[in-house]
């Protein structure tokens, strides 16, 4: 069974390794620990799907709970069945979320879009109908003093 160390998933994922420390603190992973004092950290193949999965749901903006409550139920060879609708339960739920976003933002950009039409209609009432050149400076010329 195939191993990683803390660097060679951080490369592979493209993550530092400070953030899989984090995902290891919160529960998500739990690698074991090999050499002197337990100190360095050896990741399976297991762990390294967990943390595959951990991105995969921050990418769809869940919370690390969810994300937890969502690998933990695969860790179980319970009901599959149960394990897919808690799931869809969570997509449905963060589908409504981003939903509710995207229509703030639109009805934002409107509001945006009418000021800044307000904003260029009062720039043209307020040019003058002709615009006159400035005068010009007169060129002053020296002369050489013929001493």
């Amino acid at each position: 069974m195939p191993t990683y160390t803390i660097t060679e998933l951080a490369r592979e994922f493209d993550i530092t390794p400070r953030a899989i420390r984090f995902y290891e603190d919160q529960g998500l992973l739990s690698p074991k620990r090999e050499g002197a004092g337990g100190r360095t950290r050896v990741y399976s193949a297991r762990e390294r799907t967990r943390l595959k999965l951990t991105l995969r749901g921050k990418r769809l903006g869940l919370s690390l709970s969810e994300i937890k409550s969502l690998v933990d139920m695969y860790e179980s060879p319970r009901d599959t069945a149960a394990q897919l609708k808690r799931f869809l339960a969570v997509l449905a739920q963060h589908r409504e979320m981003l939903e509710r976003q995207q229509e703030d933002l639109q009805i934002t950009l409107a509001e945006i879009a009418a000021h800044e039409e307000q904003c260029r209609r009062m720039l043209e009432e307020d040019k003058p109908a002709k615009e006159s050149p400035a005068p010009k400076k007169p060129v002053v010329r020296r002369l050489k003093d013929a001493a």
